[in-house]
């Protein structure tokens, strides 16, 4: 906070050369919690940092797992529908795709830049709970450039003044910006951040990272085993994952291009009065096997499945571990970061 109060109200070089805006959204009940909560729509929006401008666009719509099909409640409130998330993608390889679509969009810029690049989300949960929950309850990978963010009500706040705790629509407007398309439409919202991150930065405001996921020290040394209350040793969730991969080249030696979008769309305007390709990536075939929940067998030897986190939008954060053998029920709700399920 302090270095964003410094860097107020002049013209600052940022940081990074690009910024990510990623706004999820999520399978959803009316007045209730649902558990597990998983992301059905991913979009991500690439800001040049230097000017500002929206460079390109990305959205996958994501097959949910464990309630396949969405409530009337979540249809309505994003927009999405039934046949978008029927032929949609599992997580992995979303996230495999948006990678892919990452390293193509910001190929050009290599030789004269560091690359270095922040995430960009409006409130702590698309990063510190949802992606990071889900990611770990299925256990799947995801690229480390997630596990710090920049929350822009941080910033916002810095450039605009104000206390309460505002909305996004209520925030670009405070900025004298107008919304453009559907909130809850999870491009339209990342678009609308956007548009937000480059006013602000256009105030002089340098951004910095204000949220990440700290290191586990579980993970960081050997541990001695854990003892369940049945006398086993409970099997430990994974630890966050860094992806690093070498940049993909066609057979010509150039940067990989990804294929056309599937369905044409109409170009989108961005802040720069110019417009950019929103990136429908296609489905492709997996490249590589998602690692798969840690199986245990406790309890005279049943099978079961350790899962950890919390999946609900209302702020819940991970906590300790906690060991033992119970059959989950919707009745326990999300009460506990932990759970070990017997089959």
């Amino acid at each position: 906070m302090a270095a964003i109060m410094a860097a107020r109200g002049q013209e600052l070089e940022q940081d990074f050369d690009f910024f990510v805006v990623v706004d999820f959204e999520a399978t959803c009940l009316k007045d209730a919690r649902i558990f597990p909560q998983e992301i059905i729509e991913f979009p991500a929006v690439l800001v040049d940092g230097a000017t500002g401008c929206i460079e390109s666009a990305f959205r996958r719509y994501v097959r949910p797992k464990h309630h396949p099909v969405l409530t009337q409640f979540c249809r309505e409130l994003t927009g999405i529908r039934q046949e978008d998330v029927d032929g949609g993608v599992d997580l992995g390889e979303a996230l495999w795709l948006h990678d892919a679509w990452l390293k193509a969009a910001t190929a050009g810029a290599g030789n004269r830049r560091s690359g270095r690049l922040a995430v960009v989300t409006w409130g702590d949960w698309d990063c510190r709970t949802m992606l990071e929950f889900e990611c770990r309850f299925k256990g799947i990978e995801k690229p480390s450039y997630f596990d710090q963010w920049i929350n822009l009500r941080v910033p916002f706040q810095v450039a605009l003044g104000g206390g309460g705790r505002v909305n996004l629509q209520e925030a670009v407007r405070a900025a004298g910006l107008d919304w453009e398309g559907r909130l809850h439409c999870g491009l339209d919202d990342a678009l609308n951040t956007a548009r937000l991150l480059a006013e602000i930065m256009r105030r002089g405001v340098k951004m910095t990272i204000t949220g990440s996921l700290a290191p586990l020290p579980l993970f960081e040394q050997e541990q001695q085993p854990r003892t369940s209350t049945c006398g086993g040793s409970p099997a430990l969730a994974p630890p966050p994952f860094e992806q690093k991969q070498q940049p993909r080249t066609s057979t010509c030696g150039g940067p990989l291009v990804l294929a056309p979008p599937i369905q044409q769309q109409p170009p989108r305007t961005g802040p720069c009065d110019g417009s950019f390709p929103l990136v429908l990536a296609p489905i492709q075939q997996k490249q590589q096997q998602w690692p798969q929940p840690h199986i245990i067998s406790p309890c005279g030897g049943s099978s079961a499945t350790w899962y950890c986190g919390v999946a609900t939008k209302g702020g819940m954060e991970p906590g300790a571990m906690q060991s033992g053998c119970t059959n989950w029920t919707p009745a326990m709700g999300a009460v506990s970061p932990y759970y070990l399920w017997s089959n």
